[in-house]
């Protein structure tokens, strides 16, 4: 089979022919129908994130997956060859929390290997090219906004970065009833997404006026400042927005420092800064159910279908942001 397989230490990324896996004990076979392509999947290859532990010097990239159940292994009752699947962007293996695509092998294949319980049913009504983006685009920042931030109902929340992230957490946020959604972001062409995905306020952070109009826009600060873009220019605008006892929630992924530079007027409004990476294995359960049920709509988030043949041609589009994609697709 085909599988997009990243060689560490300098070695790089290419599409190859590999053997197709077989299922142990617990596992299903998963025929891929759609992949993901996230820009941590970028930083991967370029080394900025290190696939740490792995076993080998190779692993087939791929967080993002759905398929069709293929085979099963010894004792799995719970599911049948057909099933439709999206799967866990993680699962325990040997006793350890591995991420797919990153620690053990992904879903930039025709094939992936995953534990039975690591994969949530699919609901007839969920193409398989949205589905497969709901384990990280959608569930992160689900996971930031719900269990991060704890965003309450008439909440003014601010969100840097309306890409692959922060698009969906614009939705989320107007879901889960916050007010103001206010959305920043140096594009024109991301800002009028944003208010087209349901954001109150678009602001460019580039304006001269930026924090008198955010100050504006959210009657005087945010209580929830979400970075989507993992740029320090960007965390220092959020931090500064937040009123008092505001959260800022660090998801956007950088090798750069974080300084608050005024030490005293954070201590002073009791303001805190939140690390965030990934999502909890319920979240997933609960947003298949919130799309299967039409309360999220992400038709609008599939920017682009690529072949798996052609992933390192998806990879140089999203790390160009060329055509300022949401979410490009690998289809098998």
């Amino acid at each position: 089979m085909l599988a997009g397989r990243l060689t560490t230490e300098g070695g790089g990324f290419a599409v190859e022919e590999v053997p197709v896996p077989e299922p142990g004990p617990g596992q299903v076979l998963v025929r891929v129908r759609a992949a993901g392509v996230c820009l941590s999947d970028v930083h991967l290859i370029q080394g900025m994130l290190a696939p740490h532990p792995l076993s080998g010097n190779k692993v087939t990239l791929g967080h993002e997956t759905a398929g069709e159940v293929a085979a099963l292994g010894g004792g799995v009752t719970a599911l049948a060859e057909g099933d439709r699947v999206v799967l866990q962007a993680g699962e325990r293996r040997d006793g350890t929390t591995c991420t797919r695509g990153v620690n053990i092998d992904g879903g930039w294949a025709e094939y992936a290997v995953a534990a039975a319980d690591a994969v949530v049913p699919l609901p007839p009504g969920i193409p398989f090219e949205q589905a497969c983006i709901i384990p990280d685009a959608v569930s992160t920042p689900w996971a930031a906004i719900t269990s991060g931030a704890h965003v309450r109902p008439a909440e003014a929340v601010a969100v840097w970065g309306v890409g692959g992230l922060g698009a969906h957490a614009i939705q989320l946020l107007r879901m889960v009833g916050a007010c103001p959604v206010i959305a920043v972001d140096p594009l024109a062409a991301a800002r009028e997404r944003a208010l087209r995905l349901g954001a109150d306020t678009a602001l460019d952070p580039t304006d001269p006026e930026f924090a008198t109009l955010l100050r504006a826009a959210s009657a005087g600060g945010v209580a929830a400042a979400f970075d989507f873009a993992g740029v320090p220019a960007a965390r220092d605008q959020a931090l500064a927005s937040l009123a008092e006892s505001g959260r800022l929630v660090l998801v956007g992924l950088t090798d750069q420092p974080f300084t608050i530079r005024d030490n005293l007027w954070f201590c002073r409004f009791r303001q805190r800064v939140i690390g965030h990476y990934g999502s909890a294995p319920e979240d997933l359960v609960d947003l298949v159910r919130l799309v299967g049920m039409g309360r999220l709509d992400l038709s609008g988030s599939i920017s682009a279908i690529h072949p798996l043949a052609d992933a390192a041609r998806a990879v140089d589009v999203l790390e160009r942001k060329e055509g300022d994609p949401i979410r490009l697709i690998l289809r098998p």
